[in-house]
């Protein structure tokens, strides 16, 4: 598949409106939500002009972008794939990205046009002062992707004041599920989170690691309506990836993610309380995967930049470079130009099936 006459700006900037607009219909009911979400919205499409504008020069500026901000974590989650790449680590270590460039990458990216910027680790709230400085980006979103154990009333306050950072905890489901793979007491945090938030009227969301053993669980009624009955407005469901044979068993097959895409459709079509969005799925009509900047790409904690955080390979680093140069890596380049995302997308993570491609483009790179 290529993706001749297909705008893959024009598709990801409406993407971005479509999520945009869901999430101003589940903030309807809260007034301070709501005021956000309509200011958002307005520096959403002033971003999408400039992504358009540079579109016309012939450059490409992709909407999303994920950081981790840093590689330490204080989880052991089973088949975590960033512990078996060696990505996460137990100690904070000596040579990752500071808050300085840290928010020179924010800046950038504000110029640029990129208008979600999703936090990652490790765990991100192990770095307050970056999370303090994507808070004051207020025409970027910034998710925070956490494990929810190191929410305090200072990070409750921060979200209150920045409506811009979205916390968005990890769960599997129930709380046996979740305490077997997260750890025992996660579970009743992530709830008592739940209801601080819910409390302080703040909008939250999850992300769900769907696997072969709880994809029944976490698309059930039961378990959204919880979510629902303490305030979360999003869901986001991210298909476990193997990083090792012991737990290759767990990763969706071709069943399980037909099943995962219809019954996201049929959610978003019945239910407006709350978002849904489903990755790489969602990734299904975007004419390929949209990895390596053509939608998104990411930065690791020690400023590499890689084509996604399941295909942690880098020829470029932040550090040394604008954000625009990474953008444009050899690398990146490579896997847009070789039509390596342009294949028929049939789920899964498309460069993590092609690892051995990337490695030996690295390596030419």
């Amino acid at each position: 598949m290529n993706d001749k006459g297909f705008d893959i700006q024009e598709y990801m900037s409406k993407g971005v409106e479509q999520v945009v607009g869901d999430a101003l219909k589940a903030t309807l009911k809260d007034p301070k939500e709501s005021a956000f979400m309509l200011r958002f919205a307005s520096a959403s499409r002033a971003a999408t002009r400039k992504r358009k504008k540079a579109a016309g020069s012939g450059e490409h500026i992709p909407p999303f972008l994920i950081a981790s901000i840093t590689s330490e974590c204080n989880l052991h989650c089973s088949g975590c794939y960033s512990r078996c790449n060696h990505a996460t680590v137990d100690e904070e270590p000596v040579s990752q990205m500071s808050d300085e460039d840290w928010l020179r990458v924010f800046d950038e990216a504000g110029e640029l046009g990129v208008s979600f910027i999703l936090l990652a680790g490790g765990e991100p709230m192990f770095r307050p002062d970056v999370i303090k400085a994507a808070g004051k980006k207020r025409e970027i979103m910034f998710p925070v992707f956490t494990n929810g154990t190191y929410m305090s009333d200072s990070y409750f306050e921060l979200f209150d004041n920045c409506r811009n950072l979205i916390p968005i905890m990890s769960i599997e489901g129930n709380k046996e599920v979740t305490d077997e793979r997260r750890g025992q007491g996660v579970y009743d945090k992530l709830i008592s989170n739940m209801d601080e938030l819910k409390r302080r009227g703040l909008i939250f969301g999850v992300s769900v690691t769907v696997t072969t053993a709880n994809i029944d669980e976490v698309t059930s009624e039961s378990f959204l309506n919880e979510l629902k009955s303490r305030g979360c407005k999003a869901v986001i469901y991210v298909e476990f990836v193997p990083v090792t044979e012991e737990s290759s068993d767990l990763a969706p097959g071709d069943t399980e993610r037909d099943y995962l895409n219809s019954e996201v459709q049929r959610l978003r079509r019945d239910d407006h309380d709350m978002v849904y969005i489903s990755f790489p799925g969602d990734e299904k009509g975007s004419g390929g995967c949209v990895a390596a900047g053509r939608g998104f790409f990411h930065i690791n904690s020690h400023g590499g930049a890689e084509p996604c955080p399941f295909s942690p390979y880098s020829d470029i680093n932040v550090r040394d470079t604008s954000l625009k140069a990474a953008i444009n890596s050899r690398l990146f380049r490579a896997l847009r130009d070789n039509g390596h995302l342009l294949e028929d997308h049939k789920g899964g993570c498309v460069l993590y099936d092609k690892r051995d491609i990337v490695e030996r483009l690295l390596q030419n790179a």
